[in-house]
């Protein structure tokens, strides 16, 4: 059965895709700027109140996936700081100038994650060569890569998305995401065991139940 993760971008949303069956919760803040790192008291607030897993962004600013010195140290201390409140993941993911993927940084994260999984996010979709990527990305020691095949909507990229998951061969989890809705989302299960969508259908950055709900009855 295929798994689905809710890209959650306030609280509310957060207990709504909880109570509506999500598999897991990608905490974030600023919709606008494509998901930035969450409050800690947000997250204890809904450690609080579900058992559902939730992994948080860890992504001081917005622009782009290049970032400086001291935007590295924040992104550690936010790290260990949501780490700190419960986190049972993060989300994150560094390029070099020349787009692409920065070992030395993501492998320094991972490791400060001390175990828990780590989702290499979409800043996948801005490499060139995605084959070279994709071992890369395993070697950091990331669980997951979260990506559209590099087009949007993901269902554009399917056809490269089947031969990422082909290399991948269950050494990582491919999260596909990118305009995944209920009205595509039961062609992506028939290759895919996971899918992220925020399900939002109104240009809020608030969940649509009904739409989450449509989405768990198509992939179920």
């Amino acid at each position: 059965m295929t798994k689905i993760e809710v890209a959650c971008f306030n609280e509310q949303s957060a207990l709504t895709a909880a109570k509506e069956g999500a598999d897991r919760i990608e905490l974030c803040e600023n919709y606008a700027e494509g998901g930035l790192t969450p409050k800690r008291e947000t997250l204890e607030q809904l450690k609080a109140n579900f058992s559902t897993p939730v992994f948080t962004m860890i992504r001081p600013v917005g622009g782009g996936f290049l970032y400086t010195d001291e935007e590295f140290e924040i992104m550690k201390s936010e790290l260990l700081n949501l780490k700190e409140a419960g986190a049972d993941g993060f989300v994150f993911g560094f390029l070099t100038e020349d787009n692409k993927v920065d070992k030395e940084k993501n492998s320094a994260l991972v490791q400060l994650a001390e175990g828990l999984p780590c989702t290499f996010h979409r800043a996948f979709d801005r490499i060139q060569d995605k084959e070279e990527a994709l071992e890369d990305v395993i070697d950091c020691g990331f669980a997951t890569i979260l990506t559209s095949g590099g087009e949007h909507p993901a269902m554009e990229g399917l056809s490269k998305l089947k031969l990422i998951q082909e290399q991948a061969d269950e050494r990582i989890t491919i999260l596909v995401g990118g305009g995944v809705r209920s009205t595509n989302a039961g062609e992506l299960k028939k290759y895919f065991g996971y899918i992220h969508s925020a399900c939002i259908t109104d240009g809020t950055e608030n969940i649509d139940a009904n739409e989450l709900k449509a989405i768990k009855e198509v992939i179920q």
